[in-house]
């Protein structure tokens, strides 16, 4: 059986989304892709200065997965830096949030991302189990305000 899968915690997506060199051509410009995963860790660890702990914990993510996306990120920026290509954020693995959503048809309860929660509101989001639209946030939370009270299991 697979793994389940983690959604690497947020907090910031970033206004500015590309970064080029200034004595090179778009057209013919390489580029690495920046995860935003990765950038709130160059966040948190080189912004911030929190040890990697700290920063796995804000991430909700394990220590060693931490360092993994550090790595990654680091050698993105440091090829961009010093081969001219550009930088792209963009993607990932992310969400702003967790929430612990219930079906109310087959009682299937189960972690999902902010984002994804957005798309309940609008009646777009199905149960995984049953396929049925009868679902909320456990803690009935709306819009914006289900940032602040919706987290992972055992932490309130």
């Amino acid at each position: 059986m697979a793994r389940p899968f983690k959604w690497r915690k947020i907090e910031k997506i970033p206004s500015v989304s590309y970064f080029v060199p200034s004595d090179k051509h778009y057209d013919s410009l390489a580029e690495n892709i920046l995860k935003l995963e990765e950038l709130e860790a160059i966040r948190l660890k080189d912004l911030e200065g929190l040890d990697q702990e700290e920063c796995a914990v804000k991430m909700e993510v394990s220590r060693p997965t931490f360092q993994r996306i550090l790595i990654s990120a680091r050698e993105k920026i440091a090829d961009s830096l010093i081969n001219g290509k550009a930088i792209n954020i963009e993607g990932g693995n992310y969400t702003q949030n967790i929430c612990n959503v219930k079906c109310f048809n087959c009682g299937n309860m189960w972690e999902e991302s902010y984002e994804n929660i957005q798309s309940i509101e609008k009646c777009e989001y199905l149960c995984p189990s049953c396929g049925s639209q009868n679902i909320m946030c456990v803690k009935n939370c709306k819009g914006m305000s289900c940032r602040q009270h919706c987290h992972r299991r055992g932490r309130d």
